[in-house]
């Protein structure tokens, strides 16, 4: 029989917690009503160290279509005039955001505004629309009327001069749908304009703003992995189907260790450095798409692979079950950086344009998230209309 002190000893050690000791932030890729009102979440926050959370049309879509959980709430906005399917889940969502940021506000004020946030994302259909993203950007942040609340908007060609503009008005952004390290570095660019601009406008304390790059990990492989099953099919060289082999389910990991070596560098600079000498915080990276989708793989791949200082990673529940488990909390991700640059190198060596890829899996992330978006609003109209009759 195992003496009692070794298991306490075990216990004790929780890799989740760890991950702080390397400047990494774990925030939860998750959020449903339950998890406010059980307890579920203060409870992650106190044993794991959870310090913020993000949410999307994909998470609200199954939360409200996966349960009966906001049945009561539906019907009482049954009763307010006007309010459409879209209204309607704006309500339920400011609600469940506002609260999980009551939650977290602890840990937003003892880290100083640094943690402790709660994303909401911005209608998808605007992905293509400057102007509307900012006014709806304006109006959720204004709605929720929480200091430590993100508003996401996506990193397309239209959404960062968005995301520019909101963070010179003093409004907490979560850039969201990264793939791509020259898109992440006009990104991290556009931030330290936004704070200039802010700083100048003296329309707001630069030390409060803050924001996060959510760049995209999993997809990557799963697009590379996919393009690599179907040239091996054709190819009859014993060379160059290794050269393919050797690249399979490598080139997220070295396309995210790329994209904080660009974060170091724009953030090191004399330009950020002035800004920062009057206390304002840096665009962290975070690390988005973290479970893995190919069971032939580590299922904490994304989160081992990827620890190091100034990070976030939004960990959906199942990834974080797994490293609470199993994970190894350790600084990785500026290890083996000649290593990730040989792996990209290799990739345009076989023919595989990671431009192409990452322009497509951002078309590709914008599409997903307006379908999500169609079927949450379904969800709660059928839920609206069940309750009617």
């Amino acid at each position: 029989m195992q003496p009692t002190g070794i298991l306490e000893n075990a216990k004790a050690t929780n890799p989740l917690k760890d991950l702080l000791k390397f400047g990494q932030s774990v925030w939860l890729d998750y959020i449903r009503r339950d998890l406010i009102t059980s307890g579920e979440l203060k409870r992650l926050i106190e044993e794991d160290g959870l310090r913020g959370m993000t949410s999307n049309p994909a998470i609200f879509e199954k939360a409200i279509a996966g349960s009966t959980l906001y049945s009561d709430i539906l019907k009482s906005l049954e009763s307010k005039p006007g309010l459409d399917t879209k209204g309607r889940f704006e309500a339920i969502a400011i609600r469940d955001i506002q609260d999980a940021a009551d939650i977290l506000r602890p840990v937003y004020d003892s880290s100083h505004a640094h943690d402790g946030y709660v994303s909401l994302e911005v209608s998808p259909y605007l992905a293509r629309d400057t102007q509307g993203t900012m006014a709806e950007a304006r109006r959720l942040w204004k709605a929720v009327s929480r200091p430590n609340v993100m508003i996401k908007v996506p990193g397309t060609k239209e959404g960062i001069p968005a995301f520019q503009q909101l963070i010179g008005e003093g409004i907490n952004i979560n850039v969201t749908l990264l793939f791509s390290r020259k898109v992440y570095e006009q990104v991290a660019e556009a931030y330290i304009a936004g704070v200039e601009k802010l700083q100048a406008s003296g329309g707001g304390d630069i030390t409060k703003i803050a924001s996060v790059a959510s760049f995209f990990i999993s997809r990557i492989d799963n697009s590379v992995d996919a393009i690599i099953a179907t040239r091996l099919k054709d190819v009859k060289n014993e060379g160059e189907a290794a050269e393919l082999k050797g690249l399979l389910g490598k080139v997220a990991i070295a396309n995210g260790k790329q994209a904080y070596q660009s974060y170091l560098r724009i953030f090191g600079s004399d330009r950020w450095k002035k800004l920062a000498a009057k206390g304002a915080q840096p665009q962290r990276v975070l690390w988005a798409s973290t479970s893995t989708k190919n069971p032939a793989y580590s299922d904490v791949m994304y989160v081992d692979d990827l620890i190091g200082p100034d990070t976030v990673n939004t960990i959906p529940p199942a990834t974080l079950d797994a490293f609470r488990d199993h994970g190894k909390a350790a600084e990785t991700l500026t290890k083996d950086i000649p290593a990730a640059d040989q792996t990209m190198k290799n990739l345009a060596k076989v023919g595989i344009s990671i431009d192409e890829v990452t322009d497509k899996l951002t078309e590709d992330g914008v599409r997903l998230f307006e379908e999500a978006f169609d079927k949450l609003l379904q969800a709660i109209e059928k839920t609206s209309k069940s309750q009617t009759k």
